[in-house]
């Protein structure tokens, strides 16, 4: 007899190690059907093994879906138009892909007449919120199975039993080798946590590292590309038109090859605790710098300084899980605003792990006046004696202040 009423579950799955006995749990623990959903969103070889995996379970509703350009074009690119990081640091790979794989989910459960979703999120991550702040923003009365809330398998050797007692294959390897790290990877970003990363003091070794080489093995001659945009997104590189999977896709190889996006972090979780991760986003670090560098030619002054000031607040809403929060559409709103002017080149120089901007012109919404800024003679574009007057009336009330003190 089902369990809680649950006749039909959909579950996000992935193929690996949890999911993979989550499948079966679901099946003897709520007596249910399970309906498999795997979203590629730039992981690659993961996605047909996992059908193979689902099949072999008896599962008969299996979904695999490109989500690729969706996930770019409508998740990625947005979050990189506010220039968004999460501590400093965190160009929130993880964070972005969890709103489009729960909206899948919930879209999948009313498409099959699922009474319920499961995600393989721990209960010590952020991911199980991510995914049920998302659910429940688009389906209010939705079921969340959430395994690891609820089931004792709470290690991995735990897990490995129930697998070998169950006959369920849960074998990951990547390129012919097995990775002890748990190990998350989308078109943007790839990250890795556990064994030795869990202790903040040992250095993760170089064998660990899947999509760039290191600083010390890049090209000793730097790569010099050209990335267009129009409206804060890169629509081409050096000139050839892009779609925004391949965008990334393409800026992900060039940067992996010189060494750029690694990233060592510790960072603050939403759910409390302090985690060690580290993480691979060539492609972003090289949107990053570009679009910053696009803004600084466009933008005005006091709309820059403003998306700087929201950015955090941005990055902080994406990181814990508020994707399609009010506040969050209200800030996409304003930031999307911001970014009809972000047109033009970005020059770049790729090197040892290293971006910088060689250059960058705007033919259409440059703000930057050569006349005006120029050490030369300006012909009276400037009038320098108005600067007087301009620091007088800002001085004022530190005059007053320090005449007080006096």
């Amino acid at each position: 007899m089902s369990k809680d009423g649950v006749k039909k579950v959909v579950l996000a799955y992935s193929g690996g190690l949890d999911t993979s006995i989550i499948v079966k749990w679901l099946q003897d623990e709520y007596q249910c059907e399970v309906v498999t959903f795997t979203a590629d969103i730039g992981q690659g070889e993961e996605v047909e093994p996992a059908r193979a995996k689902a099949e072999a379970a008896g599962i008969k509703e299996i979904y695999i879906e490109d989500l690729r350009e969706e996930f770019v074009r409508d998740f990625v690119f947005p979050m990189f138009r506010a220039n968004a990081i999460y501590e400093g640091e965190y160009l929130l790979g993880t964070s972005i892909a969890r709103p489009l794989i729960a909206k899948r989910l919930v879209e999948i459960a009313r498409e099959t007449g699922a009474d319920a979703i499961s995600h393989g999120a721990t209960g010590k991550g952020n991911d199980q919120v991510r995914f049920e702040l998302g659910a429940y923003a688009l389906m209010p009365d939705v079921k969340v199975i959430a395994p690891w809330r609820e089931w004792d398998l709470l290690s991995r050797e735990k897990l490995m039993r129930y697998a070998e007692e169950h006959g369920i294959s849960v074998e990951q390897k990547r390129e012919g080798k097995k990775s002890p790290y748990s190990m998350d990877a989308n078109l943007l970003h790839i990250s890795y946590e556990g064994y030795d990363l869990e202790d903040p003091w040992t250095e993760p070794g170089e064998d660990m590292w899947r999509w760039s080489v290191s600083p010390e093995q890049a090209p000793d001659d730097p790569t010099y590309i050209e990335l267009t945009f129009e409206q804060g997104d890169v629509v081409a590189i050096n000139g050839e038109a892009m779609s925004p999977a391949t965008v990334l896709e393409s800026l992900n190889k060039l940067g992996g090859a010189n060494g750029i996006g690694r990233a060592d972090i510790v960072e603050n979780r939403y759910v409390g605790m302090k985690s060690r991760g580290c993480y691979e986003t060539p492609g972003g670090t090289i949107l990053l710098k570009a679009h910053r560098a696009m803004e600084s030619l466009t933008l005005d002054r006091e709309a820059a300084h403003m998306k700087d000031e929201l950015m955090p607040r941005y990055a902080k809403l994406i990181y814990n899980g508020y994707w399609f929060a009010p506040e969050r559409e209200m800030l996409q709103a304003a930031i999307d605003n911001t970014q009809q002017v972000v047109n033009g080149v970005v020059r770049l120089k790729l090197y040892k792990g290293n971006v910088y901007v060689a250059g960058r012109k705007s033919d259409t919404n440059s703000l930057f006046d050569e006349s005006i800024a120029t050490f030369e003679d300006d012909a009276g574009a400037y009038d320098q004696k108005d600067a007087e007057g301009f620091i007088k009336l800002n001085a004022l009330r530190l005059r007053v202040a320090a005449s007080k003190k006096a």
